[in-house]
């Protein structure tokens, strides 16, 4: 079994890119993501690669920058390339199947309380109160508690 879960801090803006021939959008980041056990009260974190493909890159580029919190979820994958000095490279990373986006805006919390304000500005629309006794028309008759079966 191979499945991956990450939640972290990008440490740059998604780069968005297209492949040859077929177009298929391709974003790569790095997430940055918190060690569970520190040493020395020093906070440490791993720096991951992650790969995104299609329409989920799309976005994440679009709506992700640096330092936002995102969850990521997916495979680990290692490949193997010959660098331009003729030298072989490894490399291992995370192909994400599925984005999550943990945290969205500019990151200050006026934006978050400005859509608190405005949903709580759309629940005062609603009528909460209970009303009196509802009226019922006159082809829809009541039912008793004690009539039903179960």
């Amino acid at each position: 079994m191979n499945r991956v879960v990450l939640i972290g801090r990008l440490t740059k803006d998604p780069e968005l890119r297209f492949t040859p021939g077929n177009g298929t959008a391709v974003a790569t980041l790095t997430l940055a993501v918190d060690r569970r056990f520190k040493s020395a009260g020093q906070p440490e974190a791993d720096f991951i690669p992650i790969v995104v493909w299609g329409k989920q890159a799309e976005s994440t580029a679009n709506y992700m920058s640096k330092g936002k919190l995102i969850g990521i979820s997916g495979r680990i994958q290692t490949r193997n390339y010959e660098a331009k000095d003729g030298t072989r490279r490894y490399v291992t990373e995370v192909v994400a199947d599925e984005v999550q986006f943990l945290e969205w805006g500019n990151g200050n919390r006026s934006s978050q309380s400005s859509m608190n304000s405005e949903y709580n500005e759309s629940l005062s629309n609603f009528d909460t109160k209970p009303k009196k006794e509802e009226s019922f028309d006159e082809d829809i008759t009541p039912i008793d508690d004690e009539d039903i079966p179960f």
